[in-house]
């Protein structure tokens, strides 16, 4: 099974330091008023996308880096062919975005260190009245494992150049370590939200502020696993809303008692199974088994169909060589997003980096 195994900084290397006076999300945060806001589901409609141009030489090496760019670019050319995108990448690094990405992804002067913008990037909320604020969801490099000096900042940064109000939710943590269905029901793994590298609370009190941050009124935990990734296991590379009560989960049909990822997303299905949402809906859950010939040989490599991004018209997924299910996994999105393009991208490199094209990208969505 593939799933989330972000390859952990170098050893040797050390993580950078972020002063406190600029937002460090290692200092303990404080929760502040979020009453009325909520994240809209992702496939409502976007202003536009954000992305973060990779160039830590402290996470890959040169010819890694220059393939995962390759691939960000791909992803961000794609997309903007459907809304804008704004690349995120500071100083002398922009010349190397521009010379990559089509004229109409803007690039905008915040310094990155890596691509993960589902997890560095700003949590957007809207309010009744259709105003937007930035759920400040503190990144502290999946709990300390990769240097963060710039990544820590992002959601901070794109919040100030919006004029958008940053409201903290007393949280570390990352967004694709949490799934919304834009109707009230949250969905996490507590491995990655209750463990003491990122939040010294309860998990009871992590869900009351999730639920918080996000406008959701009911939280459903699966335990995931600690420890096994850089990640601490993310949900949003083994199920996904497609709306509400509906839930796309990527796993086999048989569990394999020596595979920890095999057995901990079958607990997450069972769990799925026994649930409600926050109306007291049972979940549909809809079930995707993994490619098997796939191109890549890389131990750690992830194959995960449903770390797609839903953009204006279309649906960015990617494909991994194994044509028989590449093109079941194409026609299952297809049914599931109907009136859009599914768009299936070589993503490769970013695969081999322990992500996806979720992992990659974060939505602004529309002011009311």
């Amino acid at each position: 099974m593939n799933y989330h195994r972000r390859r952990f900084l170098a050893a040797g290397a050390s993580l950078a330091f972020v002063p406190l006076t600029a937002g460090c999300a290692d200092a303990e945060p404080k929760m502040t008023a979020l009453r009325g806001y909520e994240m809209p589901l992702e496939s409502e409609t976007h202003e536009r996308t954000f992305m973060q141009w990779p160039v830590s030489l402290k996470v890959y090496d040169r010819a890694s880096l220059a393939r995962v760019q390759a691939s960000i670019a791909l992803i961000a050319n794609t997309i903007a062919r459907y809304e804008p995108v704004v690349m995120l990448a500071g100083g002398r690094d922009a010349s190397s975005a521009r010379k990559a990405l089509s004229g109409e992804v803007e690039i905008w002067d915040i310094p990155t260190d890596d691509l993960w913008c589902r997890d560095s990037g700003p949590t957007f909320v809207r309010n009744t009245a259709g105003k937007l604020a930035v759920a400040h969801i503190r990144f502290n490099g999946w709990g300390g494992k990769q240097a963060h000096a710039n990544d820590a900042l992002v959601a901070p940064r794109v919040a100030q150049r919006l004029g958008l109000p940053l409201l903290d939710t007393g949280l570390i943590g990352e967004q694709g370590g949490v799934e919304h269905d834009g109707a009230g029901t949250l969905l996490a793994h507590a491995s990655c939200w209750a463990n003491p590298n990122r939040n010294k609370l309860t998990q009871g009190e992590i869900g009351t502020r999730l639920l918080a941050a996000l406008g959701g009124k009911k939280m459903i935990w699966a335990p995931g696993i600690k420890g096994m990734d850089i990640t601490d296991y993310h949900i949003d590379a083994l199920a996904r809303f497609v709306g509400p009560a509906k839930v796309l989960i990527q796993l086999g049909e048989e569990i394999d008692p020596d595979d920890p990822w095999s057995v901990a997303g079958h607990e997450t299905l069972r769990i799925l199974r026994t649930e409600t949402d926050a109306a007291g809906r049972k979940l549909e859950i809809v079930q995707l088994p993994d490619p098997i010939n796939i191109r890549s040989n890389n131990h750690d490599f992830v194959a995960s169909y449903v770390n797609y991004y839903v953009c204006n018209g279309a649906v960015i997924a990617a494909q991994f060589g194994d044509k028989a299910a590449d093109a079941r996994a194409k026609q299952l999105l297809q049914s599931l997003y109907p009136g859009r393009t599914v768009e299936m991208l070589n993503i490769d490199p970013i695969g081999e980096a322990g992500g996806g094209i979720h992992c990659a990208t974060q939505q602004q969505p529309k002011a009311g």
